[in-house]
């Protein structure tokens, strides 16, 4: 008996020397980023690491919330996400009650779950190059479709600026975001449905069920745990959305005050040249932090109470 327990003691040594690389990794780029923006945000530090930094308390904090400039800069952000997790979901709702109805018995769902998410894989460089040739208000492919279709029925069209009008930047690039991001929603959902008993849908159908009874009274409630990880987690990536907005929009634009996210803002004033506050970014990033937390905490509320 003391020979084995002595074998599980070096056991249980050996698999802690696996996890000690891991825990290093984890608390030098995961938890001390977070604590010393912690720090920083209590600070009034110009740039980490020059000159000294002095004590400010919650200055930073009261300076963000009374900053009309972080407001708009939010507002930009829940306003193009709003629209682009509208239409995300939407097609990707579409999609999965198309897929998941035993009526249409629809087959090659793995390609076309390739095909949806394949937009997903591509660089955010090279989508938002990719748009922003193809949009360009005056040699754009788009433009020149709806020209050609609009001289077809004797009309005249005058080319749209889709990025630099504050007016369309803000839903061409929320419509652009669906693209990218509805085919991993979709899979999401349709995990979820494969997930449900074959036996609900072909009992409904043979009683007769229509579509939308089948999906209000079977799929949507079984579905719910995936709902709200797709809803919490397009909150997350819509709060933190910054790679599209940031690359096709251009500062000397009429649209750059309509596109900028609040962690452009945040960039702002973290990393540019002659604007870096890094105290005041990082106080910036935990208010963004809070604004997350209590949304995802009132959105878990919320599904919770309609499962009960």
């Amino acid at each position: 008996m003391e020979k084995k327990a002595k074998r599980m003691k070096d056991y249980n040594r050996a698999g802690y020397l696996f996890v000690f690389p891991f825990v290093v990794v984890f608390l030098i780029f995961n938890v001390y980023p977070v604590l010393r923006t912690l720090y920083l945000s209590f600070t009034n530090t110009k740039i980490a690491g020059v000159g000294q930094a002095d004590w400010v308390w919650f200055d930073n904090y009261a300076r963000v919330l009374t900053d009309k400039f972080f407001w708009r800069a939010l507002w930009n952000t829940v306003r193009i996400w709003g629209v682009n997790i509208v239409l995300q979901l939407g097609l990707a709702f579409l999609l999965m009650m198309v897929f998941s109805d035993v009526k249409y018995k629809m087959r090659g769902l793995g390609i076309f779950r390739v095909i949806y998410y394949l937009p997903n894989l591509i660089a955010a460089t090279s989508v938002a190059f990719l748009f922003k040739t193809l949009l360009d208000w005056r040699y754009g492919t788009f433009n020149q479709i709806i020209y050609y279709i609009y001289r077809f029925f004797g009309k005249s069209y005058n080319p749209i600026d889709w990025l630099g009008t504050a007016a369309n930047a803000g839903n061409t690039i929320a419509v652009i975001q669906t693209w990218v991001w509805f085919g991993n929603s979709f899979i999401m959902l349709m995990a979820g449905v494969q997930g449900i008993s074959r036996d609900y849908f072909e009992a409904a159908a043979i009683d007769g069920a229509g579509r939308w009874t089948v999906f209000g009274k079977i799929t949507l409630p079984l579905i719910k745990p995936i709902l709200l990880y797709v809803a919490i987690t397009s909150l997350i990536g819509g709060l933190q959305m910054f790679d599209l907005p940031f690359l096709m929009s251009d500062k000397a634009s009429a649209s750059y005050n309509s596109v900028q996210t609040v962690v452009m803002y945040l960039y702002k004033f973290g990393f540019e040249t002659g604007t870096t506050q890094t105290g005041y970014a990082s106080a910036i990033a935990y208010i963004i932090f809070l604004i997350i937390l209590s949304v995802s905490v009132i959105q878990f509320k919320l599904f919770n109470r309609k499962e009960d």
